[in-house]
C-alpha cells in the first residue's frame, strides 16, 4: 500500500480522535482553505455541499471552527495548536471516563491476584510495551535493573520517570551497551549506578544470521522482570517491538537474571547477590 499523503493522513488521525469522515474532510480542507465558503469547502474536500453545513457545525461545537454569518456564510479553522490541544484535551478526558467506568465494573471471576506465581504474559508495539514500562519502574519500591540494549529508547520520558523512582529511594542500575551511551545516561541520571554491560549478544551484530535486537531488560524488585526485542534494521522496525513480562518469580530464577543483567559491573560496585 502507498505511504499516505499529509492530507489523507490527517483525516485519517482525526477519525481515529472521534471525527466523522465528513468533518474531518471538511477541517482539512479548512486548514487549506484558511477560510471559505461551503461551495469552495466542497470543491477541495470532495465532501457533498450539502453535508458541509452539518459537518462544520459539529466542528464548531467542538471548537474546531469559527462561522461569518455574512452571504454566503463563511468558515475558518482554528489554529492548527489550537485544534491540536482541542482534540487532545477532549481525548484525555475521554480517556479518564473510559479508566473510571472500566474500573468500575463488577468482575465475574473471583480476586485471585494474590495468589499468582510464575505469570508470563507478552505484549506487543513500542507504545504498550513503553507504557508497561513506565508502570513497573512506578511501581518498583526497592531497586531496578534496567539495561538498555537500544540506545533509541533512552528517551526523556524515561529519563523523567527513572528520576522520580530515584526521588522516591529507589536504587536505579542501569547497564549499556558502550561507553558513550554510559557517559549520556550517566549525565542524565548523575545518581544512578550505571555501567558498560558485558552481555556482548544483546545486539544483533553479535549473531552473524540474526537480526533479532534485545532493545530493553527490566528488572524491578527482585519479581517482575521485562525483555523485549524487534527484528531487522529499518525505520519502523522498533514500531514492531515484541516483548514478554512477568511477575511473582522465585528467587532462584530472579537471582540468575540479576546476575545476568549486572554484568559488566565491577565486584566493587556490584549490587549484591540474593542466593535462593
Amino acid at each position: 500500500m502507498d505511504k499516505l499523503s499529509n492530507q489523507e493522513e490527517a483525516v485519517e488521525l482525526l477519525q481515529q480522535l472521534g471525527l466523522q469522515e465528513y468533518e474531518a474532510k471538511a477541517f482539512v480542507a479548512l486548514t487549506r482553505l484558511r477560510q471559505g465558503t461551503a461551495k469552495e469547502i466542497s470543491e477541495v474536500s470532495d465532501v457533498p455541499r450539502t453535508r458541509v453545513y452539518d459537518a462544520v457545525r459539529v466542528l464548531e461545537s467542538a471548537g474546531l471552527v469559527e462561522i461569518q454569518h455574512s452571504n454566503p456564510q463563511r468558515f475558518r479553522a482554528v489554529s492548527v495548536g489550537e485544534a491540536a490541544d482541542t482534540l487532545q484535551q477532549k481525548y484525555e478526558s475521554r480517556t479518564d471516563s473510559l479508566r473510571d467506568s472500566l474500573e468500575a465494573i463488577d468482575s465475574v471471576s473471583p480476586d485471585t491476584e494474590a495468589d499468582v506465581t510464575h505469570e508470563v504474559w507478552a505484549l506487543s508495539g513500542s507504545t504498550g510495551i513503553s507504557s508497561r514500562t513506565q508502570q513497573l519502574i512506578d511501581e518498583a519500591d526497592e531497586e531496578l535493573i534496567f539495561v538498555l540494549g537500544d540506545e533509541a529508547i533512552f528517551t526523556d520520558q524515561l529519563v523523567s520517570q527513572l528520576q522520580a523512582a530515584q526521588q522516591r529511594g529507589v536504587a536505579v542500575i542501569i547497564g549499556t551497551t558502550d561507553e558513550t551511551v554510559r557517559e549520556r545516561v550517566q549525565d542524565d541520571l548523575p545518581e544512578s549506578e550505571v555501567f558498560v554491560s558485558g552481555l556482548g549478544w544483546l545486539s544483533d551484530s553479535y549473531w552473524v544470521s540474526d537480526d533479532t535486537e534485545i532493545s530493553r531488560l527490566l528488572l524491578v524488585d527482585q519479581s517482575s522482570i521485562l525483555v523485549s526485542t524487534f527484528h531487522g534494521t529499518s525505520e519502523n522496525a522498533r514500531e514492531h517491538e515484541q516483548a514478554v513480562f512477568g511477575r511473582g518469580f522465585d528467587n532462584g530464577l530472579v537471582a540468575i537474571a540479576r546476575r545476568l543483567m549486572a554484568t559488566g559491573l565491577s565486584p566493587v560496585d556490584d549490587p549484591g547477590t540474593d542466593d535462593p
